[in-house]
């Protein structure tokens, strides 16, 4: 049975892959193109007031996260009335939140718009019309979210390669008509992203209606059920909302003793966060309905080694792909950018530690929502979180550079996993030792054997070029070598060669 479910892991992370690079591509070439049609002006006024909308988003991940969980635990207890009845509640709290949420952009957003943003007189009309469509956008993600989540517990993957491919063609559609015609392009722009939004979202609802007898909708109210639902969301909006008010904190910290300039290599920073942390997300969404399934069969052994195994290929994924900008942060940006920022080096660099740090704490956060008792875990994490605003505050007033902000979330996020590991310890009986042999302790050795040959030839090159290529392939050669012969177990590596042989004679064959 755990060898059906590695090979469903294994496609369904090769899937979303494929999902995440197809929508990598066009979203690099789209926001291009569109920059140029719109201009700067409108592309800026697009981006503020859609920005504006999309804060309210940790709202909505609350809600997704819980829905996801409490859908993956019903299936996997075999549950189908209590499997409906979940969907159902589901739906109506999602409704109800959409609600709300076209209410708030009615009056408080439109007076926001008006009154604070800065906003040219004559684009205030056009930036209303972003507004309305913007949040008619993400009323359309809210109200579907149990759908989308519904796919990811029945881990049907394959769903969202092929309907991002039709969200591909979609967007490809989007920017071509906004070449074509002379229309206001930036009311055009919001109107069709709307559209194209709309189409997707219900081919989504479409597909569960057809395969999933508890997405058949009808009406249905469980007060308890309600309650529970909501007040499990109610923890995860605080540890959400912890995790955006520390981000943008440190943000506005970096603005107000820096100026402006600074913003700009964060964003850099930003951006490549972004690109490799999808690496490793896909394959944790691809991983986590098994963790939540095995914890509601009381399967916890298959549930600890599923945690440890994807803790530690969650790490090996991002440390590979993040070589580069660990190695020659300096070549790289300057490869993809015309100016480089100040400080977009140091900060890129120390965003990748800061993210690898934070990749092994993704399983141990599924364990906890597993359990569904994440009040203590979501007070105590989000509460360290919120301290990398007032630490970063005090180092940066007694007159640290900027940096200090990542070191100050680093060392959070080493002090968050800890903290992760001693809550989910009692909650689902993990041995706090099983993850420090089966995960720590493999890491250190893959790293220092990865990156100390590469820095040490790193000074023998003069060509900026040839010392890129030559010490990523040193690093990445010895770190595959370390992976396999140091950090992965015998069965893994049996799982490992298996696979290699299949796709070997699959390929001869052909």
């Amino acid at each position: 049975m755990n060898s059906s479910n590695n090979k469903r892991i294994a496609r369904n992370t090769m899937l979303l892959y494929v999902r995440m690079l197809l929508t990598m591509a066009v979203s690099l070439y789209t926001s291009r193109v569109v920059l140029r049609v719109l201009g700067v002006d409108d592309y800026g006024i697009y981006s503020v007031v859609g920005g504006f909308v999309a804060m309210l988003g940790f709202l909505n991940n609350a809600m997704a996260s819980g829905t996801q969980r409490f859908l993956t635990y019903e299936l996997g207890s075999k549950d189908a009335l209590r499997l409906s009845r979940v969907f159902i509640m589901s739906m109506n709290i999602h409704i109800l939140i959409g609600v709300v949420l076209l209410v708030l952009a009615a009056t408080v957003g439109v007076w926001v718009l008006n009154t604070k943003l800065v906003i040219p007189a004559d684009r205030l009309n056009a930036a209303n019309w972003v507004l309305c469509f913007s949040v008619l956008s993400f009323w359309a993600g809210v109200v579907t979210v149990p759908y989308n989540a519904a796919i990811i517990a029945h881990e049907r993957m394959a769903v969202f390669a092929w309907l991002s491919i039709v969200e591909v063609v979609l967007k490809l559609g989007v920017v071509f008509i906004l070449q074509w015609f002379g229309y206001d392009k930036l009311k055009l722009f919001a109107t069709l992203t709307f559209v194209a939004t709309l189409l997707v979202r219900l081919l989504y609802a479409w597909y569960c209606h057809k395969r999933f007898e508890e997405a058949k909708l009808r009406w249905y109210w469980d007060k308890s059920l309600f309650g529970s639902l909501l007040a499990y969301a109610g923890w995860n909006l605080w540890g959400n909302a912890a995790s955006v008010l520390s981000s943008q904190g440190v943000n506005v910290l970096l603005n107000l003793f820096f100026g402006p300039a600074i913003n700009a290599a964060r964003g850099i920073a930003d951006q490549i966060r972004l690109a490799i942390n999808g690496f490793v997300t896909n394959f944790q969404v691809a991983v986590n309905p098994q963790i939540i399934k095995s914890y509601a069969k009381h399967d916890l052994a298959y549930m600890h080694q599923l945690i440890t195994q994807a803790a530690k290929l969650s790490f090996f994924l991002l440390f590979l792909v993040s070589l580069p900008v660990l190695l020659e942060p300096a070549f790289v940006l300057n490869l993809w950018l015309e100016v480089v920022p100040d400080y977009a080096v140091v900060f890129s660099r120390l965003v990748v530690v800061n993210v690898l740090i934070d990749s092994l704490s993704g399983p141990l956060m599924t364990a906890a929502h597993s359990s569904g008792k994440i009040a203590r875990y979501q007070v105590l994490v989000g509460g360290l979180l919120l301290l990398v605003v007032p630490l970063s505050y005090l180092l940066l007033y007694w007159g640290y550079q900027p940096e200090v902000v990542y070191w100050v979330s680093i060392a959070v996020s080493c002090l968050a996993l800890f903290v992760r590991l001693f809550i989910i310890s009692p909650l689902v009986r993990f041995p706090i030792s099983l993850f420090l042999h089966r995960v720590l302790l493999p890491v250190f050795p893959v790293v220092l054997l990865s990156l100390c040959p590469a820095m040490f030839f790193q000074q023998f090159f003069a060509s900026e070029g040839w010392k890129f290529i030559f010490t990523n392939l040193i690093a990445l050669s010895s770190a595959l070598l370390a992976i396999y012969f140091v950090a992965l177990k015998s069965e893994e590596k049996q799982f490992v060669a298996a696979y290699v042989r299949k796709r070997l004679k699959r390929t001869e064959q052909n």
